[in-house]
């Protein structure tokens, strides 16, 4: 054995340093010609800030973390330091120390209305997040998109849930990522007597509209994994799916369609294929469509694509219906022969 040591210093001597690299996304220092990582949890010292020239350096340099519009006052905080060699001496520095510390306390109730309802709102947002799983960009984007419509005035006069929800709607449809409107509505547990869903497909439509936002088109894809999870499918039935959803897109069917209800006539269509009993009614519902659009996106694409399902889809379907009323029929005659034997309520 020799006697150099075996951790990251004794690794950091036999590698030269000019093979040593810092990778920036994993935070580790490598040497390239062992491939060995020399360091790990080094700290990014860079700043995350671009300047040209002195003054705009000057300008822009800063201390604390980067900015962040998910975060209440973007990230900057506010404090006062108390010194540690015990008791403040002297009554000026006691009362400055004091001044200090009321000006702290009183920066929170100092707030416009405005900031304050999109602390409110953030807030909001982080138990909306949670509840979703969404990502991190995901976030950050929603909330940049809450704070442009609280300082233009969109936010007055309407709920904060339905407004953070459907910045939130937004931003996931801008990143590409699959979320309807429905399960970001199921995750508020708002009120009863109250439409949600509805409310906030207006949020959406108004932030759209007066926030010029460009939201690209999801593809169906993105919407399939999610329905077949929710449904308890196999991976063998997505797989179809997304074959069908492609073969309709190269047909065109899927042109001006709702991608959420194109991927939930696939995912029909491959559970019928592969023997998996689900109702259209069971699909929508996970899909967060109505039965009618899963209907119409079904009959259009068992229309216009026969040949190419390799199977008579129709046809597995009327089987599956037919099954499915056989096995329902002894309950009903049960209770039919329960209801017979009853007696007769005695007339007056």
């Amino acid at each position: 054995m020799s006697g150099e040591p075996s951790g990251p210093q004794g690794r950091g001597r036999e590698c030269p340093p000019e093979h040593i690299i810092y990778d920036h996304e994993r935070g580790v220092r490598v040497c390239t010609l062992t491939g060995e990582v020399i360091e790990e949890g080094v700290i990014d010292e860079r700043v995350d800030y671009r300047a040209y020239d002195e003054e705009e350096r000057r300008r822009r340099a800063r201390v604390g973390g980067p900015l962040s519009p998910a975060k209440q006052h973007m990230g900057v905080t506010v404090g006062y330091a108390i010194p540690s060699a015990g008791k403040p001496r002297g009554l000026s520095r006691i009362a400055r120390l004091e001044r200090i510390r009321r000006q702290y306390y009183a920066y929170g109730s100092s707030l416009s209305s405005i900031e304050k309802n999109i602390n409110q709102a953030l807030r909001r947002l982080d138990e909306l997040v949670q509840a979703l799983g969404v990502p991190a960009h995901v976030k950050e984007e929603a909330a940049r998109i809450y704070r442009e419509a609280a300082q233009k005035g969109l936010t007055r006069g309407r709920s904060i849930d339905s407004v953070v929800a459907a910045a939130l709607y937004a931003a996931c449809r801008k990143r590409q990522i699959a979320c309807s409107i429905q399960k970001i509505a199921e995750a508020l547990n708002l009120r009863e007597g109250f439409d949600p869903k509805r409310e906030i497909a207006r949020c959406y439509r108004l932030l759209v509209r007066d926030l010029n936002l460009r939201i690209p088109v999801i593809s169906p894809e993105s919407f399939v994994s999610q329905i077949t999870s929710e449904l308890g499918l196999p991976d063998s039935v997505a797989a179809e799916a997304v074959r069908i959803v492609r073969l309709a897109r190269e047909a065109g069917i899927t042109a001006g369609k709702d991608p959420n209800g194109v991927a939930a006539a696939a995912v029909y269509i491959a559970a019928i294929k592969q023997g998996f009993r689900k109702t259209q009614k069971d699909v929508a519902s996970k899909a967060g469509v109505t039965e009618v659009t899963v209907r119409n996106r079904y009959k259009e694409i068992v229309q216009y694509m026969k040949d190419k399902l390799g199977v008579d889809i129709e046809k597995l379907e009327q089987q599956r219906m037919k099954q499915a009323k056989e096995a329902g029929e002894p309950k009903k005659q049960a209770k039919g022969k329960k209801a017979a034997r009853a007696p007769s309520p005695a007339r007056g």
